[in-house]
């Protein structure tokens, strides 16, 4: 049986190590300009092993008790304008990871290395669960009152059944359900994902959540491209000169111009051609109405 002596000295060891877990959660965060928090739930030990390796010299991960996380965030809070906001992000089974990388291409090597999974009773949903309008495999059956108990609206069309229109079957940080599990196995659906759960980074007092950090770059190119197109027009069209504009605006200064001096048959050189063209073109004109005359 343990002695009083014992368990003092048992009590005391484990205060140290607490102190010591908070310590150096504390010394990361005033090293690391970049604080991620991450969600472990669901993450599958041989998984986190790959990831760990391939980030090893980027990366810095402390995996500990929430309590934990959020006495190093509220230590370090003088010294990390609006890191206290991090605490919001702590979903699931938490933890942090440290690193001087960008936060948006280290969002993205974590997302390259997520792979898709079939929900199952009881997990989160990561982000809302979407069931789109469209055909489905199944006949006309007892499929349709199946899908309406989910809340998902069906029909018949063309001798099979028809979804009718989106439906979110699962908001995002909401449970699971067995039926809901269970329907979205049958119509195929991988909606979880294996991996690295990055909720929210903090850089320089700014929390960015995933949906920030998750960016489509092909449309981001492309949208950058539209606005430099059209801030270019602006910047022509309202005379603003520029080193990338000054070309077209001298030209399109001296087409206005000549058009100018050829409507008030003003003569030069570069006017001549078109004012002796303008008034051929006019005597002709007289020309043939005198003839009709």
């Amino acid at each position: 049986m343990e002695t009083k002596k014992q368990r003092e000295t048992r009590n005391v060891h484990v205060a140290d190590y607490k102190k010591k877990v908070v310590k150096d959660i504390v010394k990361l965060m005033k090293e690391y300009p970049i604080i991620g928090a991450i969600n472990m739930e669901n993450m599958p030990a041989p998984q986190l092993q790959i990831m760990r390796a391939k980030l090893r010299d980027k990366v810095k991960m402390v995996m500990t008790k929430r309590r934990f996380i959020k006495i190093a965030i509220d230590e370090v809070g003088s010294a990390k304008k609006g890191i206290d906001k991090l605490k919001d992000s702590l979903k699931g089974m938490p933890a942090l990871m440290f690193t001087k990388e960008n936060p948006f291409s280290l969002y993205k090597t974590i997302k390259q290395n997520k792979s898709p999974a079939p929900a199952k009773e009881g997990q989160t949903a990561p982000r809302d669960i979407v069931v789109t309008a469209g055909a489905t495999p199944f006949a006309p059956g007892p499929i349709i009152s199946e899908l309406g108990s989910v809340g998902i609206k069906a029909g018949v069309e063309g001798g099979k059944v028809v979804i009718k229109q989106d439906c979110v079957v699962v908001k995002e940080g909401q449970k699971v359900s067995d039926k809901v599990a269970s329907m979205l196995l049958r119509l195929g659906m991988t909606p979880m994902e294996i991996g690295l759960d990055l909720t929210a980074v903090y850089e320089d007092g700014v929390i960015y959540d995933r949906k920030v950090l998750d960016i489509d770059e092909d449309k981001f190119k492309s949208d950058m491209s539209n606005a430099a197109r059209w801030a270019f027009n602006l910047a022509v069209e309202s005379g603003y000169c520029t080193k990338e504009t000054i070309n077209l605006l001298i030209q399109k200064s001296f087409r206005e111009a000549k058009a100018a001096a050829v409507e008030a048959n003003i003569l030069n050189d570069s006017t001549k051609d078109e004012i002796l063209a303008k008034a051929e073109r006019q005597a002709l004109s007289l020309k043939s109405i005198a003839k009709t005359e």
